[in-house]
């Protein structure tokens, strides 16, 4: 028997008897009529669920043809959509440097504060189709391009700092599995159906990465208020050779935002492209979107007292125990000039680095590094996409790579190799091992191997941790979007597996989980490769706990009527100004109304197309007469009651009291959130009130998910 064998365990699952690896994974073997596993080539396959190392905590090996050929053909089965992150929408900015560091990176862009350099952004959501909807409840990837003096360096992440898996030969089952069913071609860009949960039940790695997308930062509000992050642990390297480990962050400086679930269904239906819509708006009206890059840095001797494995793309630092250094900011500030051209070409490599910049072992990320670049060769058609303006860098460059599909520039002269005895300019560029790339000379010992560093094995304590860290409201939230997930999977005995993992998250959620699915009793709690540990709730996981100090960039939308009040609505139009939120009419015609005063004022949206989903607070402003008409409009009745339902703030005139009693906001219904506006004076008072983003006490009142 292999010492590979030796270290697995044998558990139940269900009637079948699996085992489970040292890092905790699931392994199920062939028996009876159950075939072997092979490749295309037909040798057997002993481990799929970990690539071939040099140890359990060194680098993946170039000679693992099993992941190879997995990943090679998973890298190749759409043409010419991406694969994952198809739907997704970009901008061009600049990242400025704020705090030098000199003394951590060779680096050149992080050198000099105040340089600036050109980037690109593309965001994404991750499962959908092309044609898919903004929101749909899914990870959003957020990788930036920067342009720098010494090449391109590509920070390829999400707006969740975790991952589904710990090691890449897993990453075309996880998409396989949350893609359509083969069978059927649906469910499009959800996740609620039973081969996602199927799969997330049997690998016990991803429920930190459930916490999170199941929370609302799998609903966020828009991109830009949404954070960023590298997920993997990377080096920071001197010109002598010091190393220091490194996690990226992008803080949003609009805050953090999301909306509900119920919310986030209607937006899909009344508007699809939301996210894009909203960035492109907001960097026309020049309210340009503005994060702050920060970093982790810690050493190996904080790396081996870490109660995890800094190599573990399932597990983040807190900041609590590693504080977020500030670098530099990115800001974005023009749109594409052609969408296809810059968004749909762009390639993103996550071993796109510059010097400075390096790798650790982590096998999530070492497959990362093999397959992108595999992946842009068959989507964009050939070895030449770094000829694609986007892609391209903006440093000068020389190479001696020539021909190919899609070249548009050649080697000059007759030398295309080297070494060569030509002279000069003549004999073409060469090595410089000043300036050049060199990677971090980390020493490896171990066996070559499948298997995992058995401090990956704990898989729920930092899935408790996220969900202790929430507010009483998006703990709820989490509840709700897990029971509603399982609600649509048809077979019993994944919804029941799933709820043995939460009872080793939160007895709490499983239970009402559990409630929220009718199970007339909790299963037993799913046995863990590692005992989970009691962490303490970082402040810095939830959104709410992390929300904007102002109104900005926000959207208020106004219904409004002939015979609006002049005051009001100018008072409304000021605050805007001052306070840089954005103000739309909804009316009852396109063409827009006229004020009480005689002003003609043009519309944003008819009544039936600007319903209050798309609005971050909204104010009734009817006349009398128009009060009374829009309370017979059914539209107009589910602005009212949709806003109310998702716990937003509403400011109203006296004369919206008949639409508001039809939408069921009664006397009775009335909360804080509800405020009366009589005179112009009041909306400053509003505007404050509405910095809080929601009133979150009402939301338990109207039952809404």
């Amino acid at each position: 028997m292999s010492s590979m064998e030796q270290e697995r365990k044998t558990v139940k699952l269900g009637d079948e008897t699996v085992q489970r690896g040292s890092g905790g994974e699931t392994h199920q073997t062939a028996h009876g009529d159950v075939p072997t596993l092979t490749t295309q080539q037909g040798v057997p396959v002993a481990d799929d669920q970990n690539s071939l190392k040099a140890g359990a905590r060194g680098p993946t090996l170039m000679e693992d043809f099993h992941f190879r050929e997995k990943m090679f053909h998973f890298d190749h089965e759409r043409i010419p959509e991406r694969v994952v992150h198809a739907r997704g929408y970009g901008a061009h900015g600049f990242f400025e440097l704020t705090h030098s560091l000199s003394d951590i990176t060779r680096a050149d862009v992080l050198q000099r504060v105040g340089e600036r350099v050109p980037a690109f952004v593309r965001f994404s959501t991750v499962a959908g189709a092309k044609g898919s909807s903004d929101l749909a409840r899914d990870a959003r990837g957020f990788a930036v391009k920067l342009y720098t003096k010494e090449g391109n360096w590509d920070i390829v992440g999400n707006n969740i700092p975790v991952f589904f898996i710990q090691d890449a030969m897993k990453f075309p089952d996880m998409v396989h599995a949350v893609k359509e069913e083969p069978d059927r071609a649906f469910p499009q860009a959800q996740s609620a159906h039973d081969n996602f949960w199927d799969f997330i039940s049997l690998s016990p790695e991803s429920m930190n990465m459930i916490m999170w997308v199941m929370s609302d930062r799998g609903i966020p509000r828009s991109f830009r208020f949404m954070e960023g992050f590298a997920v993997h642990t990377f080096r920071f390297v001197t010109a002598d050779g010091k190393s220091t480990y490194a996690k990226f962050h992008w803080k949003p400086k609009q805050g953090l935002q999301s909306v509900v679930w119920n919310e986030a269904v209607k937006i899909n239906g009344a508007d699809p492209d939301f996210h894009r819509r909203d960035l492109w708006h907001a960097i026309q009206n020049g309210d340009y979107p503005e994060w702050e890059l920060g970093v982790q840095l810690f050493d190996d001797a904080f790396a081996d007292s870490f109660d995890f494995d800094i190599l573990d793309a399932t597990k983040l630092i807190p900041e609590e125990l590693v504080p977020v250094k500030p670098v530099g900011r990115l800001v974005l500030d023009r749109m594409v000039d052609n969408f296809f051209a810059e968004t749909e070409q762009v390639a993103f490599c996550t071993q796109n680095v510059v010097p400075g910049i390096d790798f650790t072992n982590d096998p999530l990320l070492q497959g990362r590094n093999f397959s992108y670049l595999d992946t842009q060769l068959k989507r964009l058609g050939g070895p030449n996409f770094t000829h694609i303006p986007i892609n391209a860098p903006k440093c000068p460059f020389h190479t001696l790579q020539q021909d190919g599909h899609g070249a548009m520039h050649n080697p000059k002269g007759r030398v295309n190799y080297e070494p060569n005895s030509w002279g000069g300019a003549a004999g073409g560029p060469r090595e410089n091992p000043q300036k050049g790339y060199t990677s971090y000379p980390d020493a490896i010992e171990g066996r070559k191997e499948r298997v995992r560093s058995e401090k990956f094995a704990d898989h729920y304590s930092q899935a408790r941790q996220y969900y202790i860290s929430q507010t009483e409201v998006e703990q709820t939230h989490i509840q709700q979007a897990i029971t509603f997930e399982l609600s649509k999977v048809e077979t019993p005995a994944i919804r029941a597996r799933v709820v043995s993992h939460l009872l080793n998250i939160d007895k709490g959620l499983a239970q009402a989980v559990a409630d929220g699915l009718g199970l007339e009793k909790l299963p037993e709690a799913a046995p863990p490769a590692r005992a989970p540990v009691d962490l303490p709730p970082s402040a810095a996981l939830s959104i709410i706990k992390n929300g904007p100090e102002s109104f900005a960039g926000r959207k208020v939308g106004v219904l409004i009527t002939n015979g609006a009040d002049d005051a009001i609505l100018d008072a409304l139009e000021k605050a805007a100004s001052a306070e840089k939120f954005d103000l739309e009419l909804v009316a009852p015609q396109i063409g827009g109304i006229k004020t009480a005063g005689g002003r003609h004022v043009p519309a944003g949206q008819r009544v039936p197309g600007g319903p209050s989903v798309l609005y971050d607070a909204v104010v009734l402003l009817p006349s009398e007469e128009g009060g009374k008409q829009l309370a017979k409009d059914a539209d107009a009745k589910d602005f009212v009651s949709d806003a109310f339902a998702h716990a937003k703030f509403i400011g109203y005139v006296p004369a919206a009291a008949p639409l508001l009693a039809k939408a069921g906001v009664t006397e009775d219904a009335h909360d804080n959130g509800v405020i009366a506006i009589q005179k112009a004076t009041d909306i400053a008072g509003f505007i404050k009130t509405c910095r809080a983003l929601r009133f979150w006490d009402r939301e338990a009142k109207v039952h809404t998910v």
